[in-house]
């Protein structure tokens, strides 16, 4: 039921972070598997606010891909810096939006003149 004085959720912002091991990240990967990887990720990401939706290893040059809800930027950040301070792990992090989010963009005018023009 609908009340008025429950808090709500607000919806948080989503992150695909794409991650490469090292020769030391992916010796303690074949060390401890998988899925004490992707425990390992949830408690990084719970302890700054935010939840991971999935987390799939894969084969080239990206070794893990993960999607993940945070509170904010500075949070991404931080995770990023953690991840990369370890020295196991190289990684890029980027910023997902929603179709909905592209539509509130597109519906904002702006004034811009290109370079040179």
């Amino acid at each position: 039921p609908f009340s008025p004085f429950k808090k709500r959720r607000r919806k948080l912002p989503k992150y695909l972070v794409e991650l490469s091991y090292t020769s030391a990240g992916s010796a303690g990967v074949f060390k401890d598997g998988g899925s004490k990887r992707r425990a390992e990720a949830e408690k990084l990401v719970q302890s700054l606010g935010g939840t991971v939706e999935c987390v799939y290893f894969a084969f080239g040059e990206v070794d893990l891909f993960a999607i993940c809800d945070l509170p904010d930027n500075v949070s991404a950040a931080t995770l990023a810096l953690a991840t990369a301070g370890s020295g196991a792990i190289t990684g890029k992090t980027t910023v997902l939006l929603t179709p909905e989010e592209i539509d509130a963009a597109t519906a904002k005018s702006v004034s811009y003149t290109p370079p040179g023009q």
